[in-house]
This record gives structure tokens, C-alpha cells and sequence, in this order.
């Protein structure tokens, strides 16, 4: 039987054991995948200013990650559709848990914690019927806990809303072939849209594209401070039809689609890849690779022929997320960017390409 005495020192020695922080891990603020160039795969850690901070070696190809909120952990998602999920300590680069989806469901690159980091939700499909579902683990167990629906199919990208725990989810309107990872075989039916959920699974809204742009599908989000959700979307179809691709949304509201002039709107090729806003609110940007551009919008604009500010040109420009007062970006090339409304400026560049997103961690 343990003493009091001794409980009390015991008690003692764990209070007095410091908690591992980001600090610990290089103090990086973005994570970041790649493939090196021997063709192996790394998830990295990298500071503001672009340089590394951590590097944590990958069996196959990443896409997207998510950072605890405050435990220098994070968890790398295979690209979509996707078998394995890693959970990494960032400080020792050590795998400290490999996350597996249910038979018959696979993930779709993308997930998010809990405000205070217990839970993680993950982005998931149903391998046949392409139905969407939200996955939830344990993070100190690292077990499964459920799932819930996102009342549409093939969604891919998932944020928690400031302030609370609900969430909001891309759902891309697509049913995928597995075996030929065809997107294209229900594009007459495909139906996109933006669901809102409680962290049980209860709907709380659904914005719903009209029928003109059944064929675009959403992709990926982000979210300003007050709530105000950006989506980017895929045309799925002409690549010379004049679809926006960017989308502005606020809980209980219609969309305001905004989009360049129809010549620079065209080079983008139907296709934007990330999404974010600069940490002031008042500008939102779209990259896309498939056209080596980047746009940016008046994120508080009223009119949206009036939203258009600049477009910036790079070659396979994909990963956004902010930076300091502006945002940051990676390309293909192993480029890590500064962005402002007018300009990229280089910080730094490694022999790597960058995968599709780099995810700011909340610190």
C-alpha cells in the first residue's frame, strides 16, 4: 500500500515534470509535407520564416496534417484516399500511434482536433457509396471513439468553427471509383455543399450550390475569427466554362461567389488548390497549381465584381495558409513564399516538393 507520505512526493515529482510545448519541437508554426528527392516522403516543421524546424520521415505520400492545440503532436494524413493516419511527436520524430479506418472506409487526407485537443476528427468515405463520413478519436488513447455523417458525398476538407466545437465540412459532391480513382461517375447527380455539424453529428446548417454549378465540387475551406467560412472549389468539367472558384459563407446565409475577370479566371484551369485568409481578415487568396496562379479578393467586399485585387504568378504555387500580417505559400519546386496583395517574396527554398497544403498550427 502507497503512504500518504509517499503519494504526496510521487504527486509532487509529476506536478514538477515540465509539459512538453511547441517551443520543444523547434517552435515551427506550419506543418508541411514533401517528397525528397530520392522519392521517400517527410512530414516537416517549418518556422515563419519558412526555415525548418523539424523533419519526420513518412512511409508514402502525405497530404494534409493537423496540430495539437497545445502537446508538440501532430497527425499526418495520407493523401486521399488514404489507409493510414501517423500521430507524430514532433520533439523525438517518434510515430506514437498509426491510425487505421474502419474496414470498408478510407481517409481523405484532411482532419482537425477539439478546441482543447481530446478529441480528433477525422474526414473519411465510404469505400462503396462515397457517403461522407466524420471519424472521432481519443487523443490520449488514440482509440476510436465513433462516427457520424456529413450528410453529403466525398467530402474532403473539415474545420472546427472559432469559438466552439462545432465544425464545418467541404463536401465535394463526388463518388469515386477506387479502383480507377475516377471522381467523374456521378456528375450529372453530384450535389456540393458545406454542412455545418454539432462535435455529435448534428446538422446545424447546409449551403447547398445551385444547379448551375452542380459541377462544382468544394474542396477546401478556411475560416476567419468571426465565423466567416472561404471554400475553393473543382470544376468538374469544361475547363474553359466560367465557374468561380472561391466562395464566401456565413452560418445561415446564401454564398457570395467571387471570381477574377473572365481572361485571368481562365487560366486557373478550373482548379484551385488551397485556401486561406491573411490574419487580419480583409483579404482572402486561392492558389492553383494547374494554372501557376495565385488570387487575391477583398475578403470584406460587398459587390463581388468589385472583390478581385491582384493576381501573382508562380509555377505550381499550392500550399496557403497565414503568416504573420500576410500569408504564406508553397510550390512544387521546394519554394517556401511570403504573400502580400501585391507581390511573393522568397524565404526560403530545399530541394523538395511540397505537397498540395501547408496547415498553421495553433500557437
Amino acid at each position: 500500500m502507497t503512504s500518504r507520505r509517499g503519494f504526496l512526493v510521487s504527486l509532487f515529482a509529476a506536478s514538477a515534470v515540465p509539459s512538453l510545448s511547441w517551443a520543444d519541437a523547434g517552435s515551427p508554426a506550419f506543418l508541411a509535407a514533401a517528397k525528397e528527392t530520392d522519392g521517400s516522403f517527410a512530414l516537416y516543421g517549418l518556422r515563419a520564416d519558412g526555415s525548418d524546424a523539424f523533419v519526420v520521415p513518412m512511409a508514402a505520400r502525405g497530404h494534409a496534417g493537423a496540430g495539437h492545440p497545445t502537446l508538440p503532436q501532430a497527425v499526418a494524413f495520407a493523401r486521399r484516399p488514404g489507409d493510414f493516419a501517423l500521430v507524430l511527436d514532433c520533439v523525438t520524430g517518434a510515430t506514437l500511434a498509426t491510425l487505421v479506418p474502419p474496414l470498408g472506409q478510407y481517409f481523405n487526407g484532411h482532419g482537425t482536433f477539439s478546441s482543447d485537443g481530446s478529441v480528433l476528427y477525422t474526414v473519411e468515405n465510404n469505400a462503396k457509396t462515397s457517403a461522407g463520413i466524420i471519424g472521432t478519436w481519443d487523443s490520449k488513447s488514440w482509440k476510436r471513439t465513433g462516427q457520424f455523417a456529413t450528410f453529403g458525398l466525398g467530402p474532403h476538407d473539415l474545420l472546427r468553427l472559432p469559438g466552439s466545437d462545432d465544425l464545418v465540412v467541404a463536401n465535394g459532391g463526388l463518388k469515386t471509383d477506387l479502383a480507377t480513382d475516377d471522381e467523374t461517375r456521378n456528375i450529372a447527380t453530384m450535389q456540393p455543399s458545406l454542412t455545418y455539424l454539432s462535435p455529435n453529428g448534428d446538422m446545424l446548417d447546409m449551403m447547398v450550390l445551385g444547379a448551375a454549378l452542380r459541377r462544382n465540387s468544394i474542396r477546401h475551406l478556411a475560416v476567419r475569427p468571426d465565423g466567416l467560412v472561404a471554400f475553393a472549389m473543382q470544376w468538374q468539367g469544361d475547363t474553359a466554362a466560367t465557374a468561380p472558384l472561391v466562395g464566401l459563407h456565413r452560418f445561415g446565409d446564401a454564398p457570395m461567389l467571387v471570381q477574377a475577370g473572365a481572361e485571368e479566371h481562365a487560366l486557373l484551369k478550373g482548379y484551385a488548390g488551397s485556401i486561406a485568409f491573411n490574419p487580419r481578415g480583409d483579404r482572402v487568396a486561392i492558389s492553383s497549381p494547374k494554372g501557376g496562379r495565385l488570387h487575391v479578393f477583398d475578403a470584406n467586399a460587398t459587390d463581388a465584381a468589385a472583390s478581385f485585387q491582384a493576381a501573382l504568378t508562380r509555377a505550381d504555387i499550392c500550399g496557403l495558409a497565414t503568416r504573420g500580417n500576410e500569408m504564406i505559400a508553397t510550390d512544387g519546386l521546394g519554394g517556401v513564399l511570403g504573400v502580400t496583395a501585391t507581390g511573393l517574396s522568397a524565404l526560403s527554398r530545399a530541394n523538395r516538393a511540397w505537397d498540395n497544403h501547408i496547415v498553421a498550427l495553433p500557437i
